[in-house]
């Protein structure tokens, strides 16, 4: 069996037991973003499968939409990173 060469980890355990593999980060021309992609994304770079810049690099976001997604999990979970749920967990703007 052949194993491409990779860097960091091919392997992590998540808190839940679970193992996330390399395999199971979206793919590098990723164009359209669902929530369960951008979780996983955020998931491999906290756990340490992928660091942040070659996350940022290999999928072309920004780090400030990249922190964006980390903050709408870390306060809301997965369920903030959905597109129809943005209403309900976007920050205030100032002045409303």
């Amino acid at each position: 069996m052949y194993l491409k060469k990779v860097d960091g980890p091919r392997a992590v355990t998540l808190l839940d037991g679970s193992v996330m593999t390399q395999a199971d980060l979206p793919d590098a021309g990723t164009r359209r973003w669902v929530a369960s992609r951008k979780a996983a994304v955020v998931r491999g770079v906290l756990y340490g499968l992928i660091g942040q810049a070659a996350a940022l690099q290999r999928y072309d976001i920004s780090a400030e939409e990249f922190a964006e997604w980390v903050r709408a999990v870390s306060l809301h979970g997965e369920e903030a990173l959905k597109a129809t749920a943005l209403q309900r967990f976007r920050r205030p703007k100032a002045g409303s």
